[in-house]
């Protein structure tokens, strides 16, 4: 059998976080009764023009800068003609001539190693409705909510060799994205889709192969298993001396399987030509300077600022800053008790436990930086000891309660009274002499073995300190 490579390139489309929709003022929020969150504009109504967004430039501008891309100073939209039921104008507003960012790339690093992925370009667009099929009534619905949403579209050069590279690549332009504000990203949603285009050509060739396309992926695991899926049956075409056809598939998940859906379209099949409702878009130096200069702190750079500035482990600052609101609810608590190593301990150890326990993603995280603060405050006051505060921590991150009314109400509060204690680890000795006995022969461990026994007598609420200190203090009598 001959050796191939795979060759992969992306088009990533992805809904834009404004508040209205790219060319009239519905609203964009996900979900809502089917065909509310439309009008006379974004159904394409006779008579209707629409309006653009100024918000959808300046997002696709940052996300150009943020993927060092150079920008179209003067872009425009172009009219893409096709007809299916989710597009009800039958046309898309989309930009095929000037798209507004060109020529980037980001670098990503896999265990091959790092490299450049090059960027075509980034153009914008309105999204589609979306299809529901119904297998019970056996007929399609059709849902117009979706339809004007504003998307950027993110087209990647032919660079990606492997689904390893391919995940690498969306993780971090799913980073760069959140971090910048332009979009949640959420793939659950349909805010961040991929359209896999797929070759396989013999190792050392320098001509493509024909590429097949997948569309509308939105699972990571989905984009990794189709493209093995893919990359195998083009292979398996060539072996046994046929042609891989130039076509749209679909993935099946389920079956673990692609279907044909369609013959793949190239640009003339559209009839795109300039879009006459909407003028050319003007960038000034002014405009462009403005949005740079509100270009946020990214992931690369925050990740270097961490482990200098607060004085945490390279391995820890590539956790919390690997999701923006983690790094924001860091940010947030340490800002409030000055303690950074603390807050990343707690992060790393007890929330990570808890988000794997509760098969949670780091955006879910709705406690507040206020709560996680004042826990560790009250450690460090030694107003409760660390196991009782992990106990209040599971009710923080689960139902975002104030640590110090919790203690409060349930008398979690340290016991440090020095009478208490000795007349408890008197009784626990008492109770334990074989302990006291091994301990004497030279077994140290008995003595943990009394500390252990005391905190549970306790209830857990003793100073472990001062429980070690007393217990090492009578039996050295």
């Amino acid at each position: 059998m001959k050796a191939y490579e795979t060759v992969i390139g992306l088009e990533v489309h992805v809904e834009l976080a404004t508040k209205s929709k790219i060319f009239c003022s519905c609203t964009t929020l996900f979900g809502g009764d089917p065909n509310t969150h439309c009008c006379p504009v974004c159904t394409g109504m006779p008579g209707t023009l629409p309006v653009l967004n100024k918000q959808v430039v300046e997002y696709a501008i940052a996300a150009g800068l943020a993927l060092n891309c150079s920008i179209t100073r003067r872009c425009k939209f172009d009219r893409k003609n096709y007809f299916y039921p989710d597009l009800p104008k039958a046309y898309q507003i989309s930009q095929l001539y000037l798209p507004i960012c060109r020529d980037g790339g980001i670098e990503i690093e896999t265990s091959a190693g790092k490299k450049t992925v090059r960027i075509h370009e980034i153009h914008m667009e309105e999204d589609a409705g979306k299809l529901i099929h119904d297998p019970w009534e056996d007929c399609t619905l059709v849902d117009y909510n979706r339809c004007g949403v504003p998307l950027i579209e993110i087209v990647s050069e032919p660079d990606m060799r492997s689904a390893e590279e391919v995940v690498a690549y969306l993780e971090k332009l799913r980073l760069i994205l959140q971090y910048l504000g332009v979009s949640d990203c959420k793939m659950q949603e349909g805010s961040l889709r991929a359209d896999i285009n797929l070759s396989v050509r013999e190792v050392g060739a320098i001509e493509l192969g024909t590429r097949t396309e997948m569309k509308n992926m939105n699972s990571f695991k989905a984009i990794a298993r189709a493209i093995e899926g893919e990359r195998k049956r083009q292979i398996e075409l060539l072996e046994y001396g046929k042609c891989v056809v130039q076509e749209t598939r679909r993935w099946d998940d389920n079956k673990d399987t692609s279907f044909a859906m369609r013959s793949k379209e190239d640009a003339q099949d559209y009839r795109y030509f300039p879009e006459p409702d909407l003028l050319p878009i003007e960038i000034s130096d002014e405009w462009l300077e403005t949005i740079r200069s509100r270009q946020p702190e990214l992931r690369d750079d925050k990740m270097l600022r961490y482990e200098k500035e607060f004085d945490i482990p390279s391995y820890d600052a590539s956790i919390i800053t690997g999701s923006k609101h983690l790094a924001d609810l860091f940010e947030e608590t340490v800002a409030i008790c000055k303690k950074p190593k603390e807050v990343s301990n707690w992060l790393m150890v007890e929330t990570m436990r808890l988000l794997k326990e509760q098969e949670m993603e780091a955006e879910d995280i709705n406690f507040s930086p206020d709560h996680l603060a004042k826990l560790i405050e009250m450690v460090d006051q030694n107003k409760i000891n660390r196991t009782v505060a992990k106990e209040v921590f599971e009710k923080i991150f689960k139902e975002n309660i104030d640590p110090e009314e919790y203690v409060d109400k349930h008398g979690l509060g340290m016991v440090s009274d020095d009478g208490l204690l000795r007349s408890t680890i008197e009784k626990v000795i008492a109770d334990n002499p074989q302990s006291v006995t091994d301990y004497k022969g030279g077994k140290s461990k008995a003595m943990g073995f009394l500390v252990g026994q005391t905190m549970k007598e306790m209830k857990g609420k003793a100073d472990p300190g001062m429980v070690n200190q007393i217990v090492k203090e009578l039996l050295d009598k």
